[in-house]
């Protein structure tokens, strides 16, 4: 049995402090996880570009705001992420943007998915740790509803298409994230929107 409460308030990290720890690594030569490869050095310096982007151009939409605004109760979300992931570097300031939004309401906290295999394992994707992953908990740091992640399902989908035609990563993270240039958090905002509707 997960202890969601325990991991929230003992192990998970602040955004600030997440960042702060990519980019310590970084100046390490390392990254998050096990892999600190060229190619996973590679990733994770572009994603603290596109964290840093993200951070300055995401403007909360109407749906998103007036979903926020109808949730009773405090909320804390649990996100699973990695310095490294590509998805992650997209989503994860977004919701950090509707946390900062609504801090009476809600509280961030992220952990790594790699020194947490029991939590993602307990949240796979396809059979897969695909990250990022949020959970919601409630007051009682207890799941409120099933998981959200690891990316929007229109692109979920799509990721899958370009996987049928292609076998070149690089290729089809090219094609990932000029989805994400072009949507503008657009899809990600509409599905916590949706996300949020079924809080009680």
């Amino acid at each position: 049995m997960i202890n969601y409460g325990n991991i929230f308030d003992n192990e998970g990290l602040s955004y600030t402090a997440y960042r702060e720890l990519v980019d310590k690594l970084l100046a390490e030569g390392k990254t998050t996880g096990p892999d600190n490869s060229e190619a996973m050095l590679h990733y994770t310096k572009m994603n603290v570009q596109r964290m840093n982007r993200v951070d300055k151009t995401t403007v909360l939409g109407k749906d998103l705001l007036e979903a926020m605004a109808k949730v009773k109760g405090k909320y804390h979300f649990l996100v699973i992420s990695e310095g490294w992931c590509g998805d992650a570097a997209q989503i994860v300031p977004v919701i950090n943007k509707l946390v900062e939004h609504a801090l009476a309401q809600f509280d961030l906290k992220l952990v790594l998915r790699d020194q947490h295999l029991e939590l993602i394992d307990a949240h796979l994707t396809n059979n897969g740790r695909a990250i990022p992953v949020l959970l919601v908990l409630n007051e009682q740091k207890e799941l409120a509803l099933p998981k959200w992640g690891p990316r929007p399902l229109v692109l979920q989908d799509l990721l899958a298409q370009w996987k049928k035609e292609s076998s070149d990563m690089m290729l089809i993270a090219e094609q990932l994230h000029g989805w994400y240039a072009k949507d503008k958090t657009q899809s990600t905002q509409a599905e916590l929107a949706e996300l949020l509707g079924k809080l009680k």
